[in-house]
């Protein structure tokens, strides 16, 4: 999932939407089973500095969001 992650969030050069990414590891209905792995993954790696969660523009604390959110690589803004 980690290089998933990463791999949607290069080529797009820009935040990415974890249904994206949900989709290139798993096709047709069962991406949505995978979104639940994508945000433990997500925020572990937010937590370690490799990954930028956002939600509306603006980082968030790992921890601590709801709602909708996009994942970004450090260094590059949310819409590049």
């Amino acid at each position: 999932m980690e290089q998933a992650i990463l791999a949607v969030a290069e080529s797009a050069g820009r935040s990415v939407a974890p249904e994206d990414v949900a989709r290139s590891v798993a096709k047709g209905p069962e991406w949505q089973a995978a979104l639940p792995v994508l945000r433990r993954v997500a925020q572990r790696m937010a937590r370690e500095g490799r990954l930028v969660i956002y939600r509306k523009g603006k980082p968030v604390d790992p921890d601590d969001f709801r709602g909708v959110y996009r994942l970004g690589l450090p260094g590059i803004p949310p819409e590049a």
